[in-house]
């Protein structure tokens, strides 16, 4: 006969040898608690890195705010913070790996204890039917009498589910107490799942548009590898309007958006106005009130026809924030004025080319300068925009509401009483909680008084029996 192994056999040993690692040796790793404390808490920490770091921002911010010399806490320079992806934490290879222990970390241990500790209840040992095994509860007491037919009454008045098999009898309540740990696992998962699918196929978008103008989302800042199919293509957004209400002081109190979201035929399928904290939401996609500017000045030369001359935003070192044009004032464009703008409530600062300022204008007003009527007609407001789809949201939120009732569910008591009736006569009772043990002892010896009141009673009935006998003899 031939030694050789044939290729079934290999094949037969090496599932078996698999099968052997992944139950004895990879199974019990994943489902240590140790090792999900470890993941949760690296999980945490570059969550915490994730929010103190700037997310999804250009290059010349992080060369900006992460210069190599002096590099931040001696080490972290920009370039250091690219090659590590600290610049978008969340979708990471290394992050999301953490996220898929993690997740693989508290589905062993459901299933290799939450769920193995519910099939305990199914089970036929459930019941006690050797008085040696009482001895093992912490709370158990023998009767010289007793019967499971007047125990059964006094459970069912306390809310106990009663099974019973030929002369042992097993009872328990608060079940939800034992199903809590589970629904926070699986709503842990969920969160996992939701954050995993989120940072693949999410987007996050900003866009500074003008009052009156139309736009298509272009200007992704971040997005996930499988982002191509959420961002949007058949319908753009039109900004209606945007203005801003003012304090009686002249702060900004709100500023507003009127947004209509436009088919591809131009139709308008859904308006909305937002502002802060309330968004307009389209097919996953969130556009939410995030910025303002200036984005031009309307204004009239003389009997000129209207002109609207962009603004740009101009550089203050943190002075507060101010917009800019300039207005020639002659038609070879030899001479002009500068137009100064901080708000959208129409006073603008008239400065000559030499940096003098000349005059102050409000919305609606002319004023002569280098001898020609300057009209200010209206200032054009740019909303600013971010944009974000996120598909993991709602399974996210489903998460939290489960892990919120696993939490309330966790804190319920379960009780479980059992009961044996011997042949020779004698009652053996005990029980156990996972938490409330001293409600729990005080229940069970309240349950042990009574199933010992009605013999004392019937003691007490012989003694004066006998003793109404004995009067009658004498």
């Amino acid at each position: 006969m031939s030694s050789e192994k044939t290729p079934v056999s290999i094949m037969t040993r090496l599932g078996l040898g698999v099968n052997h690692y992944f139950r004895r040796d990879l199974l019990p790793l994943l489902a240590d608690l140790r090792l999900a404390i470890a993941l949760l808490l690296a999980i945490a920490l570059f969550s915490i890195v994730g929010t103190v770091i700037e997310q999804g921002q250009t290059l010349t911010f992080y060369q900006a705010n992460y210069p190599e010399n002096p590099a931040l806490f001696g080490f972290l320079t920009w370039k250091v913070l690219l090659l590590l992806g600290l610049d978008h934490v969340y979708r990471t290879w290394w992050f999301l790996s953490l996220l898929i222990l993690f997740g693989a970390s508290l589905t062993a241990c459901t299933f290799t204890r939450q769920i193995t500790a519910l099939r305990w209840f199914s089970r036929t040992w459930n019941f006690y039917t050797q008085p040696r095994q009482f001895t093992k509860l912490a709370l158990s007491s023998e009767l010289e009498s007793g019967s499971l037919a007047a125990l059964s009454p006094l459970l069912e008045k306390r809310r106990y589910r009663i099974f019973r098999r030929d002369q042992a009898l097993y009872a328990h309540k608060g079940l939800a107490g034992r199903i809590g740990p589970i629904v926070v696992h699986a709503s842990m998962l969920l969160i996992l799942l939701g954050a995993i699918l989120g940072a693949m196929t999410g987007f996050f978008a900003q866009e500074i548009v003008p009052s009156g103008e139309t736009f298509q989302i272009r200007n992704i800042i971040d997005a996930g590898p499988w982002a191509a199919a959420q961002i949007p293509k058949g319908w753009s957004v039109k900004v209606n309007r945007f203005w801003i209400d003012y304090t009686p002081e002249g702060g900004i109190n709100q500023f507003y958006s009127d947004l209509s979201v436009l088919d591809q035929a131009g139709e308008e399928v859904k308006q909305k106005t937002i502002f802060v904290n309330q968004p307009l939401r389209y097919k996953n996609v969130t556009l939410y009130q995030a910025d303002w500017g200036i984005a031009a000045v309307k204004v009239k030369l003389g009997n000129s026809p209207v002109l609207e001359l962009p603004m740009g935003q101009l550089e203050t070192n943190g002075a507060g924030r101010l917009w800019g044009t300039w207005v020639p004032t002659k038609p070879d464009l030899s001479d002009g004025v500068s137009l100064i703008a901080r708000d959208l409530q129409g006073t603008l600062l008239i400065y000559s080319s030499t940096g003098q300022l000349v005059s102050t204008v409000r919305r609606g007003m002319s004023v002569e300068v280098n001898g020609v009527k300057l009209s200010i007609v209206d200032l054009v407001g740019s909303t600013g925009l971010q944009i974000k789809a996120d598909p993991g949201i709602p399974l996210v939120y489903t998460g939290f509401g489960l892990l919120m009732v696993g939490v309330l569910m966790s804190y319920v008591s379960h009780s479980q009483i059992w009961a044996l009736e011997t042949e020779e006569g004698s009652f053996f009772v005990g029980g156990r909680t996972n938490r409330a043990q001293v409600t729990f002892e005080r229940e069970l010896i309240g349950i042990l008084d009574q199933l010992a009141q009605p013999e004392a009673e019937k003691a007490a009935g012989d003694r004066e029996l006998s003793a109404s006998a004995a009067e009658t003899n004498s």
